[in-house]
């Protein structure tokens, strides 16, 4: 009976498809999310560069970063992106303890993570805007 059930687990794994994941994780580190902080936090060096050359770059730093809805979209999508990761860095942690290794708990700890980023971005949100 175990012997049928290892020749199983053997079937199964020779014939799942490691390329298409192997192709997900190659080309994640160019994906949205990444690519998104990184032209954010070149904008933002932009904005604290031109900040602290003079008065007046300060000023105008802070009128584009209070009026300009592309300014306040770049840097909600930074803070969200930055949230996001803040509160999975989190759930990794706990994992790292040993808790919510499981699938079930596992789940429900993805799930929770997704609903209080969710929360922490609108709130971020609102207080950009």
């Amino acid at each position: 009976m175990n012997k049928s059930r290892e020749q199983e687990k053997t079937r199964k794994l020779r014939s799942t498809n490691y390329q298409t994941a192997f192709t997900g994780d190659y080309i994640h580190p160019a994906s949205c999310d990444r690519s998104g902080i990184i032209f954010g936090a070149f904008f933002m060096l932009y904005a604290l560069g031109m900040s602290l050359e003079s008065e007046q770059g300060f000023n105008a730093a802070a009128q584009m970063l209070t009026e300009s809805f592309f300014a306040k979209l770049i840097a909600w999508g930074l803070v969200s992106a930055l949230l996001y990761h803040f509160f999975a860095g989190i759930k990794h942690l706990i994992m790292d303890f040993g808790h919510c290794e499981e699938l079930e708990s596992g789940q429900k700890a993805a799930k929770a993570t997704l609903v209080i980023a969710a929360i922490a971005i609108l709130l971020a949100g609102v207080w950009i805007w």
